[in-house]
């Protein structure tokens, strides 16, 4: 309780901006990890991933700004936090309810919405370069712990974030994961894939939101047009669409083969049992596709989903008593692919290596990456 103080008391400084921050990147407070293989930045005014790239190239898959979805997204954008690239979404995914609304409870929560404080200050160790940051949510009453791993010699990094529940209450909650891919890396022939399964799309009528229900990678517009969500061209509809995972780990990809880079998540399905892909246009052309795993699929305000319960026999929300800590982990990672590269079909994840298989390739057309023990704090 008295560290969730501290904290709290550090986001009051916000005027100064410079809370724990190791360096700034285009003039904002950041921690930056920087590998062999790949540069890392987290943008401290919002906690989130703003930028992974490779070194030797500047492609930033992530580059994605809340500040273009403003009233003038043409002007210079304020200070503040605003979530960027793979923001957090906790303690809710989509909107509050309208009384919580009232009273200032904003869209995905507030991890998004307040500075996080440089816990640990990037340091190397012998499984790579280390960092811890933590926030406050003074609403939602939780604090989050992020530790952070950066590989030296690959380009992968591994996240773990622990939820702490500071009140002398317990309370549902949830906590989503928001990858954003945006220009230049997203174009009309970047290719999404997962092993999502059975799914629905957003926005049907209650109390049965999930029917029609579908399977990855077939979703339906709202006049029944069926639809692959593995492209985005010039129609987003579906704009949500929300789909289980039935392995032990979950996995998405985005693959531009134009500029030959791929970018992957991976996670323990009992951590993040749900797979929601956003999609958005403007002016006619992918603007921003999200690739998001989390603990709901319903995108709704709590009282809906305490109402719904289950979909598919699966969890919406979850509970987190009174002291109580939670604890989930991912893994990102960045591939270099050939010109002409399919998509992916597979991966697999054992004995230290991510193993990737080609779409319409041959068993022997994989991608190997040693990335050693992921989901290790």
């Amino acid at each position: 309780m008295k560290r969730a103080i501290a904290l709290y008391m550090a986001t009051l400084f916000f005027g100064a901006f410079m809370v724990g921050a190791e360096t700034t990147v285009d003039g904002r407070p950041a921690l930056v990890l920087e590998g062999k293989a790949a540069k890392l930045v987290v943008d401290l005014g919002g906690g989130s991933i703003a930028d992974f790239h490779l070194q030797g190239s500047d492609l930033n898959p992530l580059a994605w700004d809340s500040w273009s979805f403003s009233e003038n997204p043409d002007d210079p954008p304020t200070p503040g936090p605003r979530s960027m690239g793979h923001f957090l979404c906790l303690d809710r995914w989509g909107p509050a309810s309208a009384a919580e609304t009232a009273n200032g409870m904003g869209w995905h929560g507030e991890a998004s919405r307040v500075v996080w404080k440089v816990v640990e200050k990037a340091k190397k160790k012998k499984d790579g370069i280390r960092a811890e940051m933590a926030a406050v949510l003074p609403m939602g009453g939780l604090t989050v712990e992020r530790r952070i791993r950066l590989a030296k010699e690959a380009a992968v990094f591994v996240v773990s974030e622990s939820v702490t529940n500071d009140k002398p209450l317990g309370r549902i909650y949830n906590m989503v994961q928001h990858p954003t891919i945006g220009p230049p890396f997203l174009d009309e022939t970047t290719v999404v894939d997962a092993n999502a399964r059975k799914g629905f799309m957003q926005g049907g009528s209650l109390p049965n939101p999930e029917e029609p229900s579908v399977y990855w990678p077939q979703a339906l517009t709202r006049d029944g047009k069926a639809v692959n969500l593995r492209h985005l061209t010039d129609d987003p509809q579906p704009n949500v669409a929300s789909y289980v995972i039935d392995e032990e780990y979950g996995w998405t990809t985005a693959s531009n083969a134009t500029k030959r880079l791929l970018i992957g998540y991976i996670w323990k399905t009992e951590d993040y049992p749900w797979f929601d892909a956003w999609r958005h246009v403007a002016d006619g052309k992918p603007f921003a596709r999200g690739l998001e795993f989390g603990t709901s699929g319903l995108h709704q305000p709590f009282p809906i989903l305490v109402e719904k319960g289950r979909i598919f026999g699966r969890k919406i929300f979850e509970h987190i008593d009174a002291g109580e800590t939670q604890t989930r982990s991912y893994a990102c990672f960045l591939l270099e692919i050939s010109d002409g590269y399919q998509g992916v079909a597979r991966i697999s994840y054992r004995d230290g290596e991510l193993t990737l298989w080609e779409r319409d390739g041959s068993p022997e057309e994989k991608l190997v990456m040693t990335v050693g023990e992921l989901f290790v704090d």
